[in-house]
């Protein structure tokens, strides 16, 4: 598929008044094209597989948080990247999950096309569908250069979302617990 991508950015720099043949730019399309396949590589990898051999059982029924899992994804409106950290819990109901499966699970749905809401939900409800766990709780903190560099140019601006499912929703002490973690919590 590179083979087809390739002549789209010699095009591309052609239309952006740059000159594809410069020898700077002589790799250009080349090193774009697999920049781009290895930026959405989450397109070729199955979510469920990934936390599919790592579930076990075990009767641990208190939160279990893996926050400040770093991500980078790009917007599906401007191809511009975000990029931030995912903070993710959720309460046991007789299966655990390899905590690196978590992060995997970030990284899978971020290397698509994306926008931060839908990366938020499809990590929650994965997670939901996956483990049958008491509950899911799921916020990603992210910087979007679509702001930054273009449009309204907001230099510090950060977005937050947040998806709770199960437990997490219907607790606000809970609900509670698990944000106090994510942001006053524990010293690393």
């Amino acid at each position: 598929m590179a083979d087809k991508i390739e002549p789209l950015i010699e095009t591309l720099l052609g239309e952006l008044g740059e000159d594809p043949d410069r020898e700077g730019l002589l790799k250009t399309p080349d090193r774009v094209a697999r920049a781009m396949r290895f930026l959405t590589q989450g397109y070729a990898q199955d979510p469920e597989e990934v936390i599919g051999g790592a579930l076990f059982t075990e009767e641990y029924e208190e939160m279990i948080v893996i926050k400040d899992i770093d991500f980078y994804s790009l917007c599906e409106h401007h191809m511009l990247p975000f990029f931030g950290k995912a903070h993710v819990a959720y309460i046991p109901d007789g299966r655990i999950v390899g905590i690196s499966k978590i992060a995997r699970l970030v990284e899978v749905f971020a290397r698509r096309l994306q926008v931060q809401e839908r990366l938020t939900k499809q990590v929650a409800h994965t997670m939901m569908d996956q483990l049958k766990p008491r509950g899911v709780a799921v916020v990603i903190e992210a910087e979007h250069l679509c702001m930054r560099m273009r449009g309204v140019e907001m230099q510090n601006s950060m977005v937050v979302s947040s998806a709770v499912l199960g437990v997490f929703r219907s607790s606000q002490e809970t609900r509670e617990e698990f944000m106090s973690l994510v942001h006053n919590g524990l010293r690393r």
